[in-house]
């Protein structure tokens, strides 16, 4: 019994630091949520991809299956990245807004400099609210 109560406690010390982490440093909060949009998109998960979006986002496609979608027609380099690298960044200074740039070789070779613009909900959690892409045309690859 001691055992059992050592292990749930040792588990929930790593997830109350983990978000302690979140909070310090919302600039990494926000790269983890990128990646695991990426991820996501990487698997085929339609729903978990979508999840990561911002009720904004979510109130013009409102289906996992229509933002999914879009993303493959619009956004191909983030819906198939070949390889990436997490850019610059910038936090708002209340710690409500972040954007990350994502620079991405996509698999035709074409690379991208991808800025996420994300928004902390009510929850604590950052939400994708946009992203724009630029071709890098002076890039020498990643």
């Amino acid at each position: 019994m001691r055992l059992l109560f050592a292990v749930a406690l040792a588990i929930s010390t790593v997830f109350s630091a983990s978000a302690h982490a979140e909070e310090r440093d919302p600039a990494m909060h926000a790269r983890q949520v990128i990646e695991q949009q990426i991820t996501a998109f990487l698997n085929n998960d339609a729903m978990t991809a979508y999840s990561f979006a911002s009720p904004e986002i979510k109130s013009v496609f409102p289906n996992a299956e229509r933002f999914f979608e879009m993303v493959k027609k619009s956004y191909a380099p983030v819906y198939r990245p070949g390889n990436y690298a997490f850019g610059r960044n910038q936090v708002s200074p209340d710690g409500t807004v972040a954007y990350q740039e994502v620079l991405i070789s996509a698999p035709d070779g074409k690379d991208w400099a991808v800025y996420y613009e994300l928004k902390r909900q009510r929850d604590g959690q950052f939400a994708i609210n946009g992203v724009r892409m630029m071709r890098e045309t002076n890039s020498q690859g990643i």
